[in-house]
């Protein structure tokens, strides 16, 4: 029978009296780093959506984007 890892709860640093910094479990941080992440995600596709559709020649594209093809 294996047993999960118990996380550790956050740390809290104090320096002179005040929170300095938080020592978390390094699965806690990458999870919020993932969380972060996603949420920059749904904010640049909201962005996108707001956006109107803009529809070009593929010639032009490349053209701007100096792809030879």
């Amino acid at each position: 029978m294996s047993k999960t890892p118990r996380k550790s709860s956050p740390q809290i640093v104090v320096r002179e009296g005040k929170p300095a910094a938080v020592i978390l479990d390094i699965e806690v941080y990458q999870e919020m780093l993932e969380r972060l992440d996603d949420l920059e995600d749904l904010r640049i596709l909201e962005e996108m959506r707001n956006k109107p559709l803009r529809f070009r020649r593929l010639e032009d594209f490349l053209k701007e984007h100096q792809v030879h093809a």
